[in-house]
């Protein structure tokens, strides 16, 4: 009913009331046609009820904006904690991922000492192996050595034992022998 007396009011200060050339209620005023079908025009939208339900679809267009903006509200919040909750995991994830690396640098470096102890452990083995072959060696070669003497000298004695077969000789020849011997063996 407001927006019907509205409607008066404005139409009572408008220029065709003023206009007093042509009588305001006659139809061959266009001012007052238009005035007419603009007033029944309001009439139907207010006969059909458009204001309410235009209201009405503003209202529920306002509410689906509000629901869609608290929805939005609640995704960014859950968003968020699920952001802080990455970030934690990740932090967690890159603490361990520390550990773990600092752990392998330690064992590597516990295994690299162990294995250098190992190495040095081998070598003064195959060192001392190596000098007790080399002993060995040198002590058969020595008895090879004298051994073979002993058989030379046993030989030229027996030879010139065969060639001079008196007694002063021979036992000249056994001193000689001897001291010849006892010379290169030592």
């Amino acid at each position: 009913m407001r927006m019907i007396l509205t409607a008066l009011f404005a139409l009572a200060a408008s220029p065709a009331l003023a206009a007093g050339d042509k009588p305001f209620f006659s139809l061959a005023n266009t001012d007052f046609v238009v005035t007419i079908a603009f007033l029944i025009f309001i009439g139907i939208l207010l006969y059909f009820k458009v204001p309410s339900l235009v209201g009405g679809m503003l209202d529920k267009r306002a509410e689906s904006i509000k629901a869609e903006l608290n929805e939005a509200k609640a995704l960014r919040e859950e968003a968020q904690s699920l952001l802080a909750s990455y970030e934690r995991k990740q932090k967690e994830v890159q603490e361990q991922a520390d550990r773990i690396v600092a752990a392998a640098k330690e064992e590597a470096t516990n295994a690299a000492a162990a294995a250098k102890d190992e190495i040095a452990k081998s070598i003064t083995r195959r060192l001392a192996g190596a000098e007790e072959q080399i002993a060995s060696a040198q002590a058969s070669a020595v008895k090879e050595v004298r051994d073979h003497a002993i058989a030379v000298a046993v030989g030229a004695a027996k030879d010139v034992m065969s060639k001079q077969m008196d007694a002063k000789a021979a036992g000249d020849l056994i001193d000689s022998s001897i001291a010849t011997v006892a010379e290169k063996l030592h």
